[in-house]
């Protein structure tokens, strides 16, 4: 995927994300919101996988598996999170996530507050 195609497909993510925490506003728990992410995704016709297992690596070793919360049209990853901000270790678990499936850019969506926070992530391989 272009980084032009990206860049439309984050902002497509985000405008559901918007539209979701305006419905729903702040206070459930992530699992809430990532039921509401799918079905909007659903309706709109984006691929998704949802709990999607990564395995980790290192060098010819396999470590074990990661979920991550959504890979969206199988090139973004989403995480959801409820939380009072978004913080280094958020930042850090979803660049570990984009270096272990090989993705370039994602997407942090914190439902916690009353204006939902964004932060987008970019893996410089």
């Amino acid at each position: 995927m272009t980084n032009e195609e990206l860049d439309k497909l984050s902002n497509k993510i985000i405008g559901i994300a918007i539209r979701v925490h305006k419905k729903l506003g702040p206070g459930f728990v992530e699992k809430i919101y990532e039921k509401a992410l799918a079905y909007e995704f659903q309706k709109e016709g984006t691929s998704f996988d949802q709990q999607k297992v990564i395995r980790v690596k290192y060098e010819d070793l396999e470590l074990g598996d990661q979920r991550i919360d959504f890979m969206v049209e199988d090139a973004l990853i989403l995480e959801v999170k409820v939380a009072s901000k978004i913080i280094e270790i958020h930042q850090d678990q979803l660049i570990s996530y984009l270096k272990a499936s090989n993705k370039k850019l994602g997407l942090i969506l914190n439902f916690g507050k009353k204006r939902l926070e964004i932060k987008r992530l970019v893996n410089k391989f």
